[in-house]
């Protein structure tokens, strides 16, 4: 099975995980097709990372099927395929159950797992032809860890989802050698958290919150982990182990 990680497809690039796995891969020798929402801060994005040989752009929202095609169309044009596709656009927010809207949880479902799916479907049959490859999906420790104090549920529902499909897929796939597995992060100092990340240190046996490089770390070992696959790999500093 390769571990080739040559050309990759990064959802969500623009800040926080996306965009650290963008500076990384590219600092790995990779080609990159990153995505985003914003047409104009890709673009500023895809410019700051001084790689205009190694970089391509594709602006749209996952959950738009149109968006998977047009990835692998771009991945193919520029790089002849794909390795690696991390599944890394999302969307969360702290919400009550009882307050939270039909139309928040659509929003949910749309980004993190219609997405996922479908950038997934749209990039597979590339993968089939070239021999295999990884697929990394981000989800969260607190789709099996949830906090009292953080309700988050309509998004946990999306999120569980998206572990969900991650088992499911990696047994569907094994048989084209493509591994499929999941990063489940505790907090990470993103700008979706925004500024207040380090007063939930304390939730982490190691009493800090993640670095985007540590997550970065984590998505270059699973790309790379021959025979891992099906995989939730808890990034949480022991949140899930006790607190």
């Amino acid at each position: 099975m390769s571990n080739r990680i040559d050309r990759v497809i990064i959802t969500g690039a623009t800040s926080g995980i996306g965009l650290d796995l963008a500076k990384r891969f590219l600092a790995e020798g990779s080609s990159i097709v990153i995505n985003a929402r914003d047409e104009a801060k890709l673009a500023r994005v895809a410019a700051s990372l001084e790689a205009p040989d190694r970089v391509e752009t594709v602006a749209g929202a996952v959950g738009d099927p149109d968006t998977g095609q047009r990835l692998i169309a771009a991945a193919r044009r520029r790089f002849d395929g794909v390795d690696v596709l991390v599944n890394n656009a999302g969307v969360f927010a702290v919400k009550p159950f009882l307050e939270s809207t039909e139309n928040d949880l659509d929003g949910f479902l749309t980004t993190n797992v219609k997405g996922t799916f479908l950038v997934s479907q749209a990039v597979v049959p590339s993968m089939i032809d070239t021999g295999g490859g990884s697929i990394i999906n981000v989800g969260t420790v607190l789709v099996e860890q949830p906090m009292t104090n953080m309700p988050v549920s309509a998004a946990m529902a999306s999120k569980g989802g998206v572990h969900a499909l991650t088992r499911a897929l990696a047994a569907e796939l094994a048989q084209h050698n493509i591994r499929v597995n999941a990063l489940a992060p505790g907090i990470v100092r993103t700008p979706l958290i925004g500024d207040d990340a380090d007063s939930l240190a304390g939730i982490h046996p190691l009493r800090r919150i993640a670095e985007v490089s540590d997550t970065s770390d984590a998505v270059l070992y699973l790309a790379r982990a021959n025979f891992l696959s099906g995989v939730v790999l808890n990034l949480d500093g022991g949140y899930s182990n006790g607190r």
